[in-house]
C-alpha cells in the first residue's frame, strides 16, 4: 500500500524501523473492531464512548509516541504528536463521561475524526513525493476525514454511529495491517543496495 520510493530521492523514509507504527495502529483499531463486533447486543451510547474512549487513549499514544521515535521530518513528527494529543483528550474525555449519551459519542467521534484526519490528509498531501508511507497517511487521513463527514449526517441511532465506527476500524486496521508489510519489506529490500553504495 506504500508508494515506491522515488529514484530522485535516496533518502525517502531513512528510518527503517516506521514500519512498527501502522502495525501498533493496526493492532489498536482491529482491537476496537473486534469489541465491537462481538459484542453486538451492548451496542448503546455508554458503550460507544468506552470503546471509543479506550481506542482513542491507545492510539494516541502509539500515534504520538512512535511517530515522534521513529518517523521522518521534524513538521511531520510534530504533527502526528499533535494527533496523538488529540486522541488522548478525546479519549480521556470519552471515558470520564461515558454516562453522558449518544450526543456526546457523536460529537467527541466527529471532531476527532475531523481533527486527525485531515492532519494525517496534510501529512500524506505534504510528504508524498518524499516519504514512503506518505500514500497510506493520504489514504488513512481521508477515510477517517470521510467517517466524521458520515456521521455528521447519518441519523442519531446508537446502533448506526458505533457500527460505523467499527466498520471505520476494520477498514483503517486491515489498510495500515497491509502498509506496515508493505513499509517492513521495502525497509528491508533497500538495506542491503544501502550497504553497498557505502562500500563502494
Amino acid at each position: 500500500m506504500a508508494t515506491a520510493v522515488p529514484a530522485q530521492h535516496p533518502n525517502v523514509h531513512a528510518h527503517t524501523r516506521y514500519w512498527v507504527v501502522p502495525a501498533a495502529r493496526a493492532i489498536v483499531a482491529l482491537a476496537a473492531a473486534a469489541v465491537i463486533t462481538f459484542t453486538r447486543d451492548a451496542h448503546t451510547a455508554p458503550f460507544g464512548l468506552i470503546v471509543f474512549g479506550a481506542f482513542a487513549i491507545l492510539d494516541g499514544l502509539v500515534t504520538g509516541i512512535l511517530s515522534v521515535l521513529l518517523a521522518g521530518g521534524r513538521l511531520t513528527r510534530i504533527l502526528f504528536a499533535v494527533q496523538g494529543a488529540i486522541g488522548l483528550i478525546a479519549g480521556v474525555l470519552a471515558l470520564a463521561l461515558s454516562g453522558a449519551g449518544l450526543g456526546l459519542f457523536l460529537y467527541l467521534v466527529t471532531v476527532w475524526a475531523a481533527l486527525t484526519g485531515f492532519l494525517e490528509l496534510y501529512n500524506g498531501i505534504r510528504e508524498r513525493s518524499r516519504d514512503a508511507a506518505a500514500r497510506d497517511w493520504l489514504i488513512v487521513g481521508a477515510i477517517t476525514a470521510v467517517l466524521a463527514l458520515v456521521l455528521l449526517l447519518a441519523p442519531a441511532d446508537a446502533v448506526l454511529a458505533i457500527g460505523l465506527f467499527g466498520a471505520w476500524a476494520v477498514i483503517v486496521g486491515v489498510f495500515q495491517g497491509i502498509g506496515a508489510v508493505t513499509l517492513r519489506g521495502a525497509s528491508h529490500s533497500r538495506t542491503p543496495s544501502a550497504g553497498a553504495e557505502s562500500g563502494s
